[in-house]
């Protein structure tokens, strides 16, 4: 017997927001930028450091040579580019073949700090491109440190560098010189000596100097341009792979002056994905009055939101935002966020001083798509290549090493 046809009657089902724990979380303690440093100086013998990610070796000197807006799936994509990095890909994370990864939000201010205090960001307290100052209420940039405040105050711990130094390494940073005295740079990666090389072919003939400078040394050295050229024309622009030539050319050119007993690490705070110039891809904060109930303050970057609300909105706010968005962007609130483990491993907690600094709602961008704030923030609303959430092609970063 046929069965009479079914006829659909009714609205559509409601659009099910993404389940918070499909979010792929920041290998937070056994392998992220964080873990990275304190690995390289526990095997050197500096006291109060363990060895957290464990596939790597010891050496007596240790060269990181971080490139700004390098993701791991961007060195797969473009092998032609960057054979010499292609062929470290292997070799990675100590011969796994495997990437590291960020930390939330995979951004700059947020990862450098990660990397320099060996500490996750809800401890460092630098948790996005711009946050909340509970102490003023206004919103911080922390790539660019404005309003000033007090670098030791909003970021106390020592680095890694430091305690390295105080512990007898030759500790050395080699950068551009525009970034000797930037607050970011005292707070993140100061300690030992800082020495500004301008082309960055002199940055890698410095920095295989200063390894060799001592029996047991610690160098870092960084090169941001491609990251730049991702931002203004895209990750599939002729300009991002003429910079990514470059910089497999400075690669190899340090890798091939190393001295005696030295491993060189080549790593990322980031990865970066291009987003169309559309209204479906381009969602903007400042022409929605749906998303803009109850915010106080819009924080964070297009790809990870730390939205701010009207003491009392909290969860209104949340509310809205899962409705609006949450097919395309896991949207937590900022106990769920904290609990999970977005800022540091689940059940660590974040220090006090910097629960107020994360949103009272935080939502990181699934689908190919960021909210920009055209009024508020026309540079960053403008931008090609963007990154801060927890995909793979942002989060994910290489840790390409080369022994001597």
């Amino acid at each position: 017997m046929v069965q009479p046809a079914v006829v659909a009657s009714g609205w559509p089902d409601d659009p099910v927001p993404l389940a918070l724990d499909t979010a792929p979380l920041p290998a937070y303690g056994s392998g992220s930028l964080a873990d990275l440093l304190p690995t390289l100086v526990a095997g050197q013998g500096v006291p109060g450091f363990e060895a957290r990610i464990s596939e790597l070796a010891p050496a007596d000197r240790n060269c990181v040579f971080l490139i700004d807006g390098l993701g791991w799936e961007q060195i797969l994509a473009h092998p032609d580019e960057a054979p010499y990095l292609t062929s470290l890909l292997a070799g990675s994370r100590g011969g796994t073949g495997r990437p590291i990864t960020a930390g939330f939000p995979a951004t700059t201010a947020t990862s450098l700090a990660s990397v320099g205090t060996g500490r996750f960001p809800g401890e460092h307290g630098l948790p996005g491109y711009t946050a909340r100052n509970p102490a003023t209420g206004e919103l911080m940039n922390q790539l660019r440190w404005k309003p000033w405040t007090s670098p030791r105050v909003w970021q106390p711990y020592p680095t890694v560098f430091e305690l390295a130094h105080r512990a007898g390494i030759h500790t050395a940073q080699v950068s551009s010189p525009i970034f000797q005295d930037t607050p970011l740079t005292k707070i993140a990666l100061s300690g030992g000596s800082f020495h500004g090389r301008l082309s960055g072919e002199e940055r890698m003939d410095f920095a295989a100097e200063q390894l060799a400078g001592g029996d047991r040394s610690l160098v870092y050295t960084y090169y941001s341009e491609l990251d730049g050229a991702g931002h203004r024309f895209g990750v599939d622009s002729d300009a991002w792979r003429g910079q990514l030539m470059f910089v497999d050319r400075l690669v190899q050119r340090l890798a091939e002056q190393l001295p005696p007993r030295s491993a060189l690490y080549v790593t990322a705070d980031h990865g970066m994905v291009d987003i169309p110039f559309d209204e479906q891809s381009r969602i903007d904060f400042d022409e929605d009055w749906e998303l803009r109930a109850g915010v106080a303050l819009l924080g964070g970057e297009g790809r990870a939101r730390h939205v701010y609300a009207v003491p009392g909105a909290e969860a209104d706010v949340l509310t809205c935002w899962r409705e609006v968005l949450g097919e395309q962007f896991w949207v937590a609130s900022r106990e769920e966020a904290v609990a999970l483990g977005w800022f540091g491993r689940p059940g660590d907690g974040i220090d006090e001083r910097v629960h107020g600094r994360i949103g009272d709602v935080v939502a990181a961008a699934h689908d190919d798509v960021i909210i920009t704030a055209s009024v508020n923030e026309p540079h960053e609303s403008a931008m090609v290549g963007v990154h801060g959430s927890m995909t793979p092609a942002e989060q994910l970063v290489p840790l390409l090493e080369v022994r001597s």
